[in-house]
């Protein structure tokens, strides 16, 4: 006899046994890849950092909103960031903003103290100030101007910023600059042309 003769039930087990084999080889593909997704951050503008007890998050430069801002060289810009107080009882308090991007860094504290109690944060660029998941309710708010900014403060660009801390020391952040709220479309004679009737 041959195998062609084989019953139905022979055939149909074998059939599903080399499914499931082949099933198996081929789950076993992915294992020990990293996923993509596995890695995602937040969308937010920002870039991050964390050092000590400190994590610095959505830290960027403001797009200009008003004439007082201007990303041209000699131009003030808005610094926004949130620093978190990870202790669960050490207060820290950030001593100093410096780069070497700007020719000066103002804080302005309405509440004449830069401390971040345990647990608590500290934020600047208000309304651009988000929260992250690992900071507490409370968040006070400052105001961080970076005054005559030098060339290089673009958007696209990052450029390294130096928080200083009294106990965490010093913590540098590359800083990216918003992008603003639309980018111009620039037309050349190479570009496609778009008619207003097609969708």
């Amino acid at each position: 006899m041959t195998a062609l003769n084989a019953s139905p039930t022979r055939r149909v087990a074998t059939a599903l046994a080399l499914a499931a084999g082949a099933t198996l080889v081929l789950s076993a593909c992915g294992a020990g890849q990293i996923s993509q997704t596995a890695t995602q951050v937040a969308a937010v503008n920002g870039n991050q950092a964390t050092d000590a007890n400190i994590a610095l998050r959505n830290v960027h430069v403001v797009y200009p909103n008003s004439e007082e801002f201007s990303l041209e060289p000699g131009g003030s810009a808005q610094l926004a960031f949130t620093a978190v107080n990870l202790s669960e009882h050490e207060t820290d308090r950030l001593k100093s903003i410096k780069t070497d991007y700007a020719g000066s860094v103002t804080i302005t504290d309405e509440a004449g103290s830069l401390a971040i109690k345990p647990q608590q944060a500290l934020g600047a660029g208000n309304p651009d100030v988000q929260v992250p998941e690992e900071a507490p309710e409370h968040v006070s708010l400052i105001d961080v101007t970076l005054e005559d900014i030098r060339e290089g403060v673009r958007p696209g660009l990052t450029f390294p910023v130096i928080f200083t801390f009294e106990n965490a020391g010093d913590v540098t952040v590359q800083v990216p600059v918003d992008a603003g709220p639309k980018t111009e479309r620039h037309v050349s004679d190479k570009s496609p042309v778009v008619s207003e009737g097609h969708h």
